[in-house]
């Protein structure tokens, strides 16, 4: 999907045809200058984030944010395993919320010391 080199050189016949090989140079020389200024702003633009940030800065996975990344099948697929996940930790909450509440039923239903277990509100 990239440019290759048969690739470039279809659009370098394509600008000798439409520019004409006078305006050719001066062309060229343009895009030159404006990939070097793109350049430039690029990593101006990366010095000052690197600055606002900080140490953070290094610690960030770029390649994670790169938009050439992004793949909607995997990104439903990761969302759909979250939900997941978070469904199997909200159970396992629920169960060890139900479990402590049965030790705490079972130790307040302990008899007393004689053995003999009263309930005051059946009298």
């Amino acid at each position: 999907m990239g440019l290759n080199f048969e690739k470039i050189m279809v659009i370098m016949l394509i600008a000798l045809f439409l520019l004409g090989p006078d305006r050719l140079p001066v062309y060229a020389k343009k895009l030159g200058e404006l990939v070097r200024n793109l350049k430039r702003m690029a990593d101006g633009a990366k010095d000052r984030l690197k600055d606002e940030m900080g140490p953070e800065f290094d610690e960030v996975d770029w390649r994670q944010l790169d938009p050439r990344q992004y793949d909607p099948r995997r990104i439903i697929r990761d969302a759909l395993v979250e939900d997941e996940r978070e469904a199997h930790a909200e159970a396992r909450r629920a169960r060890i919320a139900e479990a402590s509440a049965k030790r705490s039923a079972a130790a307040a239903a302990v008899p007393p010391e004689g053995g003999v277990y009263f309930d005051e509100e059946a009298t």
